[in-house]
């Protein structure tokens, strides 16, 4: 089996956690193993993490989970566009694939729900059509 690890945010914790069950459970549906989570405090953080992860050479991937509210400013969409071109960069230097489970920029709170699952499975599952 292929290992992969997790990243996620800790901001939204329920939420959070409902995304690394499902992403967990499409793992095992893809033939990955999960070696390591690392929780980090908010989406900001999960480059710095991705990349040591990628680092250490034990994993062919990684699959990051977050949610970026719509707030009264631009910072989530800030946060967003630089942790997303932080992810790719990373993928580009250790050509490894990054797994994109992160909601938003700009959800709104009734948006979340719906999408957990949906981005959960769908980081993992880009993961396991990358490493093909």
């Amino acid at each position: 089996m292929t290992e992969i690890a997790f990243v996620t945010a800790t901001y939204h914790t329920d939420e959070t956690a409902c995304m690394l069950d499902v992403a967990h459970a499409e793992a095992q549906q893809q033939g990955l193993t999960v070696t390591d989570v690392v929780r980090v405090p908010g989406c900001f953080e999960i480059p710095l993490a991705v990349a040591r992860l990628l680092e250490q050479g034990d994993v062919a991937g990684v699959a990051v989970f977050g949610i970026l509210e719509n707030g009264e400013t631009d910072h989530g969409l800030v946060i967003g566009q630089s942790v997303t071109q932080g992810l790719i960069d990373l993928q580009l230097e250790f050509d490894a694939p990054v797994g994109l489970g992160i909601i938003g920029p700009g959800v709104e709170p009734h948006q979340v729900e719906p999408r957990l699952e949906k981005h959960a499975r769908a980081a993992v599952a880009a993961i396991a059509a990358m490493l093909k």
